[in-house]
């Protein structure tokens, strides 16, 4: 067959940040013996028809599924056979099979294969389930795909798939309810080595520290490869100096750390209560930067607790510990999250379902808060981005001197902050699905 993967964008522009969706190679890897041909919205514009194409196979994820809908209303049109899959289609199947021939829910591995062979022989059914448990020994990436297409500079990998804890407003735990399964390392080592040198790796893990063994593990298999990555990990990595020297030994140059809210009561609402066990996160950040490790902050707005000096504090946090990178988002109740069914059960969705609402724009307020109005806390989040990644406070982060923090992570970290300058503002109030 004649296989066109889409990946959508959240509407039909371009952006200049798109990294690798190792979904699509994993897509790519599992169809040998058909011709696959990638689309990626995000960097090139699609295709208004695709003659060729026997099926078109749409990722969906809830920022890009009204945009993924129209793109398959299309295809459908002009008689093609279209399959969805990716988490909103796990959490949402009948409202995707309203503009999909076959969806496919959970892990593609298994699935995916299964209903190539049922077209084949003339007997595809709706739906397919992806196993959740299967065991990643097989897992198969190709990244061919890939070549050709203006990418962010570095190199996505996966050790694992899932998370220890069940944070209330994140979908990973429902989406992965066994725990987490882990990547034999000599398959990671081997991966790597076939990467370009010098190419910056990044893990896309929910969270590399599924447990300390399998941590100290993937550490050792990294070390001796001398490479430099990033990951996103708990914030409980810091409880131990050890394996923090680990982490900085194996090559580790950015950590992304949910630190959320300064708030204790927002941290035991959204089920994080566990976050300050290790202690203050000043504390935390000191530890890492001592080890030429650069800190990515992420902190969340419009739990019950917030009110607008909250949001001023953690800029305020962010600016004053010299965060290399922070975010600062309007909590999203998304499907499949406790939040979502909490917020719902309690009336305060303004638009249940926001993701395919022809009014909702980018970084509108999806719920009403407690402790402001909802315009308020979307005006808030956004002033804090623009704040963080205005010109005079990227110069007060980046360029003081710091003997630990490798120049080329410095470097990447500037990079960073330039890019989140110009996109922040062409991403705010775009329409979900339409032309930028």
């Amino acid at each position: 067959m004649k296989i066109a993967l889409i990946y959508p964008n959240m509407g039909d522009y371009r952006t200049k940040d798109a990294m690798t969706p190792l979904s699509m190679g994993i897509l790519a890897a599992l169809s040998p013996g058909h011709d696959v041909a990638f689309y990626d919205e995000r960097l090139e514009a699609l295709p208004q028809s695709l003659p060729d194409a026997d099926l078109v196979a749409i990722s969906i994820e809830t920022f890009t599924a009204r945009r993924g809908y129209l793109l398959a209303d299309r295809y459908r049109s002009q008689g093609k056979k279209v399959v969805m899959g990716g988490y909103h289609v796990t959490f949402m199947p009948d409202e995707a099979m309203q503009h999909a021939d076959y969806v496919i829910t959970g892990d593609a591995e298994g699935a995916w294969e299964t209903l190539l062979e049922d077209i084949e022989r003339g007997q595809p059914q709706s739906r397919y389930d992806g196993s959740r448990q299967r065991p990643l020994d097989d897992y198969r990436l190709d990244r061919s795909i890939f070549v050709g297409k203006r990418y962010a500079p570095l190199e996505l990998i996966q050790y694992s798939r899932g998370c220890r804890f069940a944070c209330d407003f994140c979908s990973i735990h429902a989406f992965y309810p066994d725990g987490v399964r882990t990547r034999p390392v000599e398959q990671i080592q081997a991966e790597i080595e076939a990467l370009p040198t010098g190419r910056f790796l990044a893990f896309v893990d929910d969270n590399l520290f599924a447990s300390r063994k399998k941590l100290e593990s993937l550490l050792a298999t990294l070390t001796p490869l001398k490479r430099r990555w990033g990951c996103q990990i708990s914030i409980d990595v810091a409880r131990d100096d050890a394996l923090l020297d680990s982490l900085a030994q194996a090559g580790c140059g950015f950590a992304l750390m949910g630190f959320e809210s300064l708030n204790p009561a927002n941290l035991r609402q959204m089920g994080k209560q566990w976050n300050h066990a290790a202690g203050d996160y000043r504390e935390v950040i000191r530890a890492l930067h001592a080890r030429g490790i650069c800190v990515y902050g992420t902190f969340i707005f419009g739990y019950d607790e917030d009110t607008p000096d909250t949001v001023r504090q953690c800029l305020a946090f962010a600016q004053e510990n010299r965060l290399e990178i922070a975010n600062f988002n309007l909590l999203i109740p998304t499907p499949g999250s406790a939040l979502y069914a909490r917020l719902e059960a309690e009336g305060r969705l303004l638009s249940p379902a926001w993701w395919t609402d022809p009014n909702y724009r980018y970084g509108d307020p999806i719920f009403t808060p407690r402790g402001m109005t909802p315009q308020a806390l979307t005006e808030l989040c956004f002033w804090a981005k623009t704040q963080f990644y205005s010109y005079p406070s990227i110069a007060r982060r980046l360029l003081r001197f710091n003997g630990r923090r490798r120049w080329k992570n410095a470097f990447i970290a500037l990079l960073a902050n330039l890019v989140s300058h110009r996109e922040i503002a062409r991403k705010q109030g775009k329409r979900l699905g339409e032309k930028g």
